[in-house]
C-alpha cells in the first residue's frame, strides 16, 4: 500500500526524547492510577500506556526560558496545522494496508465510540493556559498511541513502507509539538508537572484486534485533531 505526498515531520525545541516507560507498572493492561510525574520527564516517549487522572502543579521548577526557541509559538501553530491536514490521509492509508474486512466494513470495525481519549472540555473562550494544558494531555496521549500503532504495524505490515514512514513522521511531529507545548507552559505559566492519561496497550492481542484498535484510535484522532486545531490555532495566531 502507498500514499502520495507523505507528511514531513516538524520537530520541536531542543529537548531530548527517548523511548522510556515511566512508572512501576509493566502489564500490557493497566488499571487506573494517580500520581504526579515531573513535567520534563513526560517528554520521554512512552510506549506502554497507562490510565490516570490529571493533576497540575505550578512552582519554581521550570528549567528556564532557554528551553524555547524564539519561534516556538509559530512552530507550534504549524505543527498543529500539519497534523490536522494529514490526519485523514493517514487514516485512509492505514485502512488500505489492513485489507479486508477493514476496507469494506470501516464504520462497523473502526467505530471509535469505545476508545478511551483524554477528556477535552476546552473551547475557544477557555483561558489560554487551560487550552495549552488540555492540548498537552491530548498530544501526550496521541504520542503514546501512535507509538503503539507503529510497533504493531512494524510487526503486521513490515513491508508497508509508506504507512510506516507516515506513522514515524506523524509521531515525530507530535513529539516536537509536546516539546513546544512544554516550553510554552513553562515560560508563560510556570507549569512544570502534569499527570497525563494513556489508553490501553495492544500488546498480547490478536493480529485482528491490533488492527482494529489502531483503526479505532486513528479514526478518533481524525475527529479530535480537527477540534484541537479549531480551538488552539486562534490562541497561537500573531496578535
Amino acid at each position: 500500500c502507498s500514499a502520495p505526498r507523505p507528511a514531513q515531520a516538524i520537530s520541536g525545541s531542543t529537548v531530548p526524547t527517548a523511548h522510556h516507560w515511566l512508572g512501576p507498572h509493566r502489564d500490557a493492561r493497566l488499571s487506573p492510577r494517580t500520581g504526579v510525574v515531573p513535567f520534563m520527564a513526560l517528554l520521554l516517549l512512552q510506549r506502554r500506556p497507562v490510565a490516570g487522572r490529571v493533576l497540575l502543579v505550578t512552582g519554581p521548577g521550570c528549567p528556564g526560558h532557554g528551553l524555547c526557541r524564539s519561534n516556538v509559538q509559530e512552530q507550534t501553530r504549524r505543527q498543529v496545522a500539519l497534523l490536522n491536514a494529514t490526519a485523514q490521509d493517514l487514516f485512509s492509508l492505514y485502512l488500505k494496508c489492513q485489507g479486508e474486512p477493514f476496507s469494506s466494513e470501516t464504520d462497523k470495525l473502526c467505530n471509535p465510540g469505545g476508545v478511551f481519549f483524554p477528556a477535552f472540555r476546552v473551547n475557544r473562550t477557555s483561558e489560554r493556559k487551560e487550552v495549552m494544558v488540555a492540548m498537552y494531555k491530548l498530544f501526550a496521549f496521541l504520542n503514546a498511541s501512535l507509538g503503539n500503532i507503529t510497533r504493531d504495524q512494524e510487526e503486521l505490515n513490515p513491508t508497508a513502507k509508506e504507512l510506516l514512514d507516515r506513522l514515524h513522521n506523524t509521531t515525530k511531529t507530535t513529539r516536537g509539538l509536546i516539546s513546544n507545548l512544554t516550553c510554552l507552559l513553562c515560560k508563560n505559566y510556570n507549569v512544570f508537572q502534569v499527570d497525563v492519561s494513556y489508553g490501553e496497550s495492544s500488546k498480547g492481542k490478536s493480529a485482528f484486534k491490533k488492527k482494529q484498535q489502531g483503526c479505532q484510535v486513528l479514526r478518533k484522532y481524525v475527529q479530535v485533531i480537527a477540534q484541537a486545531a479549531r480551538i488552539l490555532l486562534p490562541h497561537l495566531s500573531p496578535p
